[in-house]
């Protein structure tokens, strides 16, 4: 039989939102469990989303510009298996576990557990992690930014400074687009699906995080009701740089 924690939390979030220094930054406080993004891997594919999943339905020839789609073990999403090793990683000795969460692929994990967005979908995550649930809801103002970010990160599968790199991006205003709207929907999404449940997440803006790092991650504590005394430095280095700054400002030029 699994263990649960004495205290689950998800963060909640979309790609590019700052959703992983958060987590990480989380992580090296030593007191909130190990959030990272154990439930990414899909049922049909047993991977993560892969760069032209984002895209369906998307022209052509913006999806050429992306990697070719791959394959795993779709045997690794089974959830009665991977849980216990989920939980045993992600939860640090005061009991606490963290998990992030995209909408792109919370309804395959909602499906593992039985339900869907819009059925039970609560009651299942409670009788699986036990009803002491937090929420947190990353978010980024400037989706122009993020889109760009988003569109750069699936061409090269860089998803972090250290990443190697498997192809030179290029700018293209269709494929920020459609990701612009995509980050849109999957946002408001999460918004609806907490009002439905009602439940009051605690949120946390990209922009503010950013300039005030030790006051969010300590607020974010304080909604865990945990608590430490110091709190480690940013972990992680931004990714955005010149060209970045250029292709928001050529995007926004011809919008």
């Amino acid at each position: 039989m699994t263990i649960l924690p004495s205290l689950v939390y998800f963060v909640c979030a979309t790609p590019r939102s700052g959703s992983s220094l958060l987590c990480t930054s989380l992580a090296a406080t030593g007191v909130a469990g190990k959030p990272e993004e154990y439930f990414e891997r899909l049922r049909h594919s047993g991977l993560p989303r892969e760069p032209r999943e984002y895209f369906d339905g998307a022209d052509g020839d913006v999806v050429g510009l992306l990697p070719e789609t791959r394959t795993g073990d779709p045997a690794g999403t089974d959830l009665e298996c991977e849980l216990p090793r989920y939980l045993a990683e992600g939860t640090t000795p005061n009991g606490v576990f963290g998990a992030k969460l995209m909408w792109s692929y919370f309804g395959d994990l909602l499906a593992r557990l039985g339900t869907t967005p819009g059925g039970r979908a609560l009651a299942a995550i409670e009788e699986r992690f036990g009803s002491s649930l937090r929420w947190v809801h990353v978010t980024r103002r400037d989706k122009v930014e993020q889109a760009v970010s988003l569109w750069r990160a699936v061409q090269t599968r860089a998803w972090r400074a250290s990443d190697e790199v498997c192809a030179e991006p290029v700018y293209d205003a269709r494929g920020i687009r459609h990701l612009h709207r995509q980050l849109h929907a999957h946002e408001q999404a999460w918004r609806d699906w907490f009002a439905d449940n009602r439940i009051a997440p605690l949120h946390v803006e990209y922009e503010t995080f950013i300039a005030e790092h030790e006051r969010t991650i300590r607020r974010v504590l304080h909604h865990l009701g945990v608590s430490v005394t110091h709190i480690p430095d940013p972990p992680l280095s931004r990714q955005g740089d010149d060209r970045s700054a250029r292709w928001v400002a050529r995007f926004r030029e011809a919008a």
